[in-house]
């Protein structure tokens, strides 16, 4: 990655802003020093790292915001033997160990915070000597000298004060406050009164009118002052000394303790970056290691004014024309700084679902490079910058080219971009150009690993909508343009002139194709709208039909349990009466009694067994229905469900069961609920969808595990899980796919954002699982 292209892509803008989000000059230096990775493993690395402190960050804890102070160029001191730190140089040592083991703590037990040394005893013995305001502590060793300084300067006061409180004395001083001249006390005295006042002349003012005397009896107390001074500092040194030696002792794990916390420091400016910005991490998979996808891509440094672009890249070489100002050049730099972005850890401005490979280099050739100085024309420069990227770029090398080859004949210009292209394809790199030459549109047109795009212009107002149509190339406009830019009516119809003398319109020849494209785009738009209202149909049938499952289940439970119930009061009342004829003697009344428990028992049965006849009865319906089956084939009318609505046998499904149309949706029904009305004809063609409505029976748990299932299949049993649930009653559940590479967490949320009956859902509390869990709201 060279700088040049980091600047014309300016993600050297995004770097700095990254940059600001540090708390330490190192760790800010050091992000802009680095430059985006080139190695999946690395990238990989870095995004689970930022992901990590992404949650931390929404999680709610309370994050250390201290500023960390520089101590890299402090800790060689520490490998000199009998070097000193001084009391500013340990208590940033000092300062950083704690607020690096506060973002540790508040980082928890991820990833990036295991094994970092712990230097706490490091921290504890700068603690010991130094307070938290950054002063020397009241030690011992130097409490004794401390109080006798402070007792010296007190004497030094009082003799002070008995010169300058002196009413005799007073006129000849210029200042009744005492002065201090190279760490001595003396006093301030006019000229005039030299001589009165025995002493040490220190120091005359410019003026002359003042001098600066160190009188006899205080010159001693000086004497003695600078002494315990010198004592306090001889003993400090000591202190200070030892202190070191100590701390040199951890040196080795005080430096990995430092790296460690400058490096995370760069990887939580990249988190708090990406979590001010809202964008999306991409994870690589196999799709993402070979075609560029971008899905609602924004430009990050257009803030509101950036227009989203589609771009779904599955060759090797993508050119793109268009109009001046229909928005080439901003694709291009969109695509190349998402890129550099993706590979420097950050989270981008897309929607889910889109991917891009890793590049082992990024190359740009976007704007004018002429240069006078070096006699370089703008062609010149431009072919210049092109071979030296052609000379350097290699496979999965993305080069973006802006206006291949233009500033020269178009002839020979469009025969020396196609002959670079085929280079580049030789070399297996990833281009994007943007281009208004027609040799190059034929160029894509006639290359299966090359593809055309062109940005959507609107010809009645000449305005661009930054739209990106892929597969079509665009029309240059500038005639058009020129025409609504001022120059003349008759020029312009000069121009018309002297290209229908050419050899053939091209334009036209674009714009037919594009009606075309816009043809079968509105094909597709109806096809889909019409898939859309096929399945709403299909989904309020499913709901039904698992509705009528419950409400079945219900009642076979309520008759089973109306049952039980009349046997155990039975059983009851008869256990009475037996015990009752055991005890005593037989007599008429308990004879009487027996008999109207056996009349009640016998019409309690007749009544069940009235029910049991009725079910028979449905039973004997649908096994005469069973005699018919034969007459069972496609084509032929039928009745299905409980409606009886009319339907016809499309084809056998599996044994025993039958695909049959029902209007406009084909469902598969057990053959003993088909009823023939009319001979089998020969069944005709359709294009409606068949669905399979069995139904499990056992309860549904409340929550889906699916991690360790490949996409399709974690799909397909998410979806019998919801339909199990809608039929139970099952209204909230939770799915847990993991984090992994987010594949089947952008699956899951792909499925659930389209499903009819999914009312709501979301990632669970980073204590129940956080974004490797998704729990799930159904519709009532």
């Amino acid at each position: 990655m060279n700088e040049k292209t980091l600047k014309l892509l300016e993600f050297d803008i995004i770097r700095e802003r990254v940059a600001e989000c540090a708390r330490s000059d190192e760790a800010r230096q050091r992000i802009l020093s680095e430059t985006p990775f080139t190695d999946s493993i690395s990238i990989t690395c870095i995004k689970q790292n930022v992901v990590s402190i992404v949650d931390r960050l929404i999680s709610g804890d309370v994050e250390p915001q201290a500023y960390m102070p520089v101590i890299g160029g402090l800790l060689p001191i520490l490998n000199i033997a009998g070097a000193v730190l001084n009391i500013e140089e340990a208590f940033a040592i000092g300062n950083f160990i704690r607020e690096g083991r506060a973002v540790l703590q508040w980082l928890g037990n991820i990833e990036i915070s295991a094994e970092i040394p712990d230097c706490s005893d490091v921290e504890q013995e700068i603690f010991r000597v130094i307070d938290n305001s950054g002063k020397v502590r009241d030690l011992p060793e130097l409490s004794n000298i401390k109080k006798r300084i402070a007792a010296i300067k007190k004497e030094l006061q009082f003799i002070s004060a008995s010169y300058t409180n002196n009413e005799n004395m007073k006129r000849m001083f210029q200042s009744t406050i005492p002065a201090q001249r190279n760490g001595r006390t003396v006093i301030a005295i006019k000229h005039k009164f030299k001589g009165r006042i025995r002493g040490i002349v220190h120091e005359v003012s410019a003026s002359g009118q003042t001098l600066f005397i160190e009188p006899e009896n205080i010159v001693e107390k000086n004497n003695e002052l600078i002494v315990e001074q010198r004592r306090f500092e001889a003993e400090l040194r000591r202190i200070l000394r030892k202190m070191t030696a100590t701390i040199a002792t951890s040196r080795n794990a005080l430096f990995s303790f430092h790296e460690h916390i400058i490096f995370i420091e760069t990887i939580r400016a990249r988190a708090h970056y990406s979590n001010n910005t809202k964008g999306v991490f991409l994870y690589q998979d196999t799709v993402g290691h070979s075609h560029i996808t971008l899905k609602q891509a924004r430009h990050p440094l257009l803030g509101d004014k950036a227009v989203p672009i589609d771009m779904i890249m599955k060759t090797r070489i993508l050119i793109i024309s268009g109009p001046n100002t229909g928005g080439k050049t901003v694709a291009l730099k969109t695509v190349g700084l998402l890129a550099l972005m993706n590979q420097f850890g950050l989270a981008l401005p897309l929607a889910e679902g889109s991917s891009l490979p890793v590049f082992n280099g990024i190359f740009a050739e976007i704007g004018d490079d002429q240069s006078l100085g070096q006699s370089l024309s703008t062609f010149s420069a431009h072919i210049k910058a092109i071979a030296s990227i052609l000379n350097t770029a290699g496979e999965t090398s993305l080069i973006l080219l802006d206006e291949l080859c233009a500033g020269t004949d178009p002839s020979e210009g469009g025969a020396i971009a196609m002959a670079i292209l085929d280079d580049i394809l030789e070399k297996n790199c990833f281009c994007i150009v943007t281009t208004h030459h027609s040799a190059l549109k034929n160029y894509a047109f006639s290359n299966s690993f090359t593809e055309n795009a062109s940005v959507e212009f609107d010809a009645t107002t000449l305005s661009p909508s930054y739209r990106i149509v892929m597969g079509l190339p665009g029309e240059s406009r500038a005639i058009d343009i020129s025409l609504h830019y001022g120059l003349s009516a008759q020029i312009v119809e000069k121009a018309r002139n002297y290209i229908s003398q050419g050899h053939g319109d091209v334009s036209s020849l674009i714009a037919s194709l594009k009606e075309k494209h816009r043809a079968v785009e509105d094909s597709l738009r109806a096809a889909t709208l019409e898939k859309q209202r096929v399945l709403e149909e299909q989904s309020n049938l499913d709901l039904r039909e698992k509705r009528l499952i419950q409400k079945e289940a219900e009642l076979k439970s309520g008759s089973l349990y109306d049952l039980r119930r009349l046997l155990d009061e039975s059983r009851k009342k008869l256990e009475n009466l037996v015990r009752e004829l055991k005890e005593g003697e037989i007599t008429r009344e308990k004879t009487l009694k027996v008999k109207e428990f056996l009349l009640k028992l016998e019409k309690a049965t007749e009544n069940e067994t009235q029910k049991l006849d009725g079910m028979k009865s449905e039973l004997a319906k649908q096994e005469n229905v069973a005699t018919i089956y034969s007459e069972i084939q496609p084509g032929v009318n039928v009745l299905v469900g409980d409606k009886k609505l009319q339907g016809q046998v499309r084809r056998s499904s599996k044994k025993g069961f039958w695909v049959v149309e029902t209007g406009s949706v084909s469902m598969i029904f057990n053959e003993k609920e088909l009823i023939p009305v009319q001979s089998p004809g020969k069944p005709p063609k359709s294009e409606t969808a068949i669905i399979d409505y069995n139904l499990p029976a056992e309860s549904v748990p409340s929550e889906l595990n699916i991690r360790g299932m490949r996409l399709p299949e974690a799909i397909d049993t998410l979806q019998r899980h919801i339909d199990a649930a809608l039929v139970f009653g099952l209204w909230e559940f939770a799915v847990i796919h993991g984090k992994g590479d987010g594949i089947l967490q952008r699956g899951v949320h792909d499925y659930l954002r389209s499903h009819r009956f999914v009312a709501d859902y979301h990632f669970s509390r980073p204590e129940l699982g956080g974004f490797g869990r998704t729990e799930i709201t159904l519709k009532r």
